[in-house]
């Protein structure tokens, strides 16, 4: 709480919750005013007989990594609620299989016996949409070369942010950010104005030589850089400027440069690549902007600490919304990927994957992207998955008697 020890910045800071307490005002009362249908999911228990390839998976790497978001469920108060109205139960139903977890390394077998000891999958009935991300390889600097010009920015330090959650519960999930000017909270730069006039608030942490590859690596949220220098980092998300997300391949679509059954994120890079004079006017189009933090190497096996905190591990990891679902949920996944090489068809992609991490266009009960890692075969397959599947969530055994044959999740987001 260092903030509070400065007057003028405890009174900037009485400021953002006011504007914050009027803001959501606002909201509600549009809210209450106009109140939109209601989008209703249902969530229906079913069996792990019922999972396709069940029983020829093998989620021994998995059981690690829910170990790993185990640790963090442990610390949460007994009585949070795990996914929407609560319908995984509550935090204390999870810690009797996180404490039962093994250490040691388990065989496919063992691992599969233990999830279905102590849950029960239960499945969102609407056809799933499942989207990949990856950890981007980039070049860089710490100071800043003929070559090297594109700087990557930290945290600014007059970025703010708000968990409307914290005012409504119906808004939880929901966040804004701005900065302070005078007594009021206003929108922060968009993605144009930043780099247009730079942020002489924000740390250039480094600097890499590819305006593209910074822009891709803004949109995964993570990546690693290889310095000049031969040393290795890890850049790690750290917070964005709240603007509204704009998928590209949508711009280029609309303008004609690209057809929609041929957008991938390969084609978008090819594009932008062969059209330097338009590809910054393109990426400006998405006016969101992303920082990051110089984050410790640690394992190479392992990705960026997610939403969760904890470091994601490829196939093992899954984003998803957290309106939805609790960070830590084990869900299975039932769909087709893209092999890393073009030419070789598509296969099936039965596994099940852990709720370690967000992104701000996976929105619904039934949306994952799958983290598949680091390197060209990792950014072959993301790029280039967009398919439909199945989507089951495991629930502890111990709130399964609540579900009953299913139960209706409304969609309650303002």
């Amino acid at each position: 709480m260092r903030l509070l020890r400065s007057p003028l910045l405890w009174a900037l800071g009485v400021a953002v919750l006011v504007a914050v307490a009027v803001i959501t005002w606002i909201s509600l009362r549009q809210h209450e005013a106009v109140t939109p249908p209601r989008t209703v999911f249902r969530f229906v228990p079913t069996s792990f007989a019922a999972l396709p390839g069940w029983s020829r998976s093998d989620p021994s790497g998995t059981l690690v990594a829910f170990r790993r978001s185990c640790a963090e469920i442990l610390k949460r108060p007994s009585g949070a609620q795990m996914g929407v109205d609560g319908y995984a139960g509550e935090a204390s139903d999870w810690f009797p299989p996180c404490k039962a977890v093994r250490t040691r390394p388990v065989s496919s077998a063992e691992a599969r016996a233990f999830f279905e000891t102590w849950f029960v999958p239960v499945e969102v009935d609407r056809p799933a949409r499942f989207t990949g991300y990856y950890e981007p390889e980039l070049s860089g600097s710490r100071v800043p070369t003929q070559r090297y010009r594109v700087p990557i920015y930290g945290r600014p330090r007059d970025l703010l942010s708000a968990d409307l959650g914290a005012f409504r519960h119906n808004l939880e999930g929901e966040h804004i950010w701005g900065r302070v000017e005078g007594t009021k909270l206003v929108p922060y730069p968009t993605r144009a104005e930043i780099d247009a006039y730079g942020l002489a608030t924000a740390p250039v942490l480094l600097y890499t030589d590819d305006p593209v590859s910074a822009f891709f690596l803004q949109i995964q949220g993570s990546g690693l850089v290889k310095l000049n220098t031969g040393e290795m980092l890890r850049l790690g998300y750290a917070a964005k400027n709240g603007r509204a997300y704009t998928p590209v391949g949508r711009v280029l679509i609309a303008q004609g440069a690209l057809e929609r059954k041929n957008v991938s994120m390969q084609s978008i890079r090819v594009w932008l690549d062969a059209h330097p004079h338009d590809a910054q006017r393109v990426m400006e189009a998405d006016q969101s902007f992303v920082f990051f933090d110089l984050a410790p190497l640690g394992d190479p096996a392992l990705g960026s600490p997610g939403t969760e905190g904890i470091p994601i591990a490829a196939q093992a990891s899954l984003a998803v919304d957290p309106y939805f679902h609790a960070l830590g949920t084990p869900i299975y996944v039932a769909t087709v990927v893209p092999d890393a090489d073009p030419a070789k068809p598509d296969h099936q992609f039965q596994r099940l994957l852990i709720a370690q991490d967000t992104g701000g266009a996976i929105k619904g009960p039934a949306r994952g992207d799958i983290f598949f890692g680091a390197g060209r075969d990792a950014e072959a397959i993301a790029g280039r998955l967009n398919a439909r599947g199945q989507f089951f969530v495991f629930v502890p055994k111990a709130v399964t008697a609540a579900l009953g044959h299913g139960k209706d999740i409304p969609d309650a987001r303002p």
